[in-house]
């Protein structure tokens, strides 16, 4: 275990060159062709360490199952340990243009570089530093990315709740959390509702009386529903988007709202679900429809989270001279799937760094090699 930190060290120049290959094969949710091509680029690299699978991905890119070849006998009986990524960017096609990549100011910067290609290299990495030291490995492991997290996983939800169903520890390469790289032990559940409500058109001058305005309803609506938001629960209700109307001098027969909803803890979600829909009109001539729910339960932070959080800050201590700490984050992840399920899964182990979906988006050199040998600590740790 000793040997692990100097080899990634060693190994760290080649990582970044393999980094600089991901980030520039530009990988946009909505382009289904290039995230495959990010896919196939990930296949290959992996190719004399891994055994590919892809899957369909509906109207996404193919999703990428990696089944590493480590030293050592398999347990028949033991849970793999499963590593989850996302190939997909928010970044269009054509960004490279205006955020090239470049190494400067003690970080590599470009689009995808820290959400989240740093983690799948890294992690690619790390495997390879195992299989390079003979240490043996008794669980299979592998590495699923999929190719739409960052619309919502729609198409790849089912098989990452498969694969994590047959793991018994689940670590998610999203980025650490700020420069200090903390690791991420509880996630927000993330929600949304869109509420319409359907009013009476009128001529707004010659028969005002005659009209109920759909835009006048949901602004009463939109202060109730804000109102759903509890900070003592780590509750949040955030009426983002609205429309509604045609014209000025139309009442407004139709106006709707999307609401994003966080909650810390699974119990709130029930309750807050029928309140939503529970919505009354104060004007009784409108309607309201109420359509949405939950996308992603919460990731919390149960005695399977926190013991591989306490694995974790051991092997760094021990074998990396190095404090990590934990967190929290209003944000979600595929990681809120897996730890949905009750899979011990431990988040924030990818890129140390800032700048998510920002044009500042990058990672600090000086914690590649130590977060790469994290993972094949890690690994090896509970691969035994």
């Amino acid at each position: 275990m000793e040997a692990i930190l100097p080899r990634a060290q060693a190994m760290q120049a080649a990582l970044i060159r393999t980094l600089k290959e991901f980030v520039e094969c530009e990988s946009p949710s909505d382009d289904a062709a290039s995230v495959t091509r990010f896919v196939d680029l990930l296949a290959s690299k992996a190719g004399d360490l891994a055994t590919p699978r892809t899957f369909p991905g509906g109207r996404f890119g193919r999703n990428l199952l990696l089944t590493f070849n480590l030293p050592g006998p398999r347990r028949k009986q033991a849970g793999r340990i499963l590593a989850v990524g996302h190939g997909d960017t928010v970044w269009p096609l054509g960004t490279l243009k205006t955020m090239p990549w470049r190494e400067s100011d003690g970080r590599l910067w470009g689009p995808g570089v820290f959400d989240m290609k740093s983690g799948i290299a890294f992690f690619l990495t790390a495997m390879r530093i195992i299989r390079e030291l003979d240490i043996p490995v008794s669980r299979q492991v592998a590495l699923w990315v999929v190719s739409d997290e960052e619309v919502g996983s729609e198409a790849s939800r089912p098989l990452t709740e498969k694969f994590a169903r047959e793991s018994s520890a689940v670590l998610v390469l999203e980025p650490g959390t700020g420069l200090q790289g903390k690791l991420k032990t509880a996630r927000k559940g993330v929600g949304d509702y869109v509420v319409t409500v359907r009013g009476k058109a009128a001529h707004a001058g010659v028969d005002f009386s005659g009209g109920a305005s759909a835009v006048v309803e949901l602004a009463r609506q939109i202060e109730r529903i804000a109102g759903f938001t509890d900070l003592s629960k780590g509750l949040t209700v955030n009426p983002g988007v609205i429309a509604g109307g045609t014209r000025t001098n139309v009442i407004a027969a139709e106006a709707r709202a999307e609401i994003d909803i966080r909650i810390a803890r699974i119990r709130d979600y029930a309750p807050l679900h029928r309140r939503f829909q529970s919505l009354k009109p104060v004007d009784k001539r409108c309607s309201i429809e109420v359509s949405g729910g939950l996308n992603r339960p919460p990731m919390e932070r149960t005695k399977g989270v926190a013991a591989l959080y306490k694995t974790a800050r051991i092997l760094a201590a021990k074998y990396l001279s190095l404090q990590l700490d934990e967190s929290s984050t209003g944000g979600g992840s595929d990681g809120n799937f897996t730890a949905g399920l009750g899979i011990p899964t431990l988040d924030g182990l990818g890129g140390v760094g800032e700048g998510a979906h920002a044009i500042n988006e990058s990672i600090l050199v000086d914690r590649v090699a130590d977060r790469t040998a994290l993972l094949a600590l890690l690994t090896s740790h509970l691969g035994q």
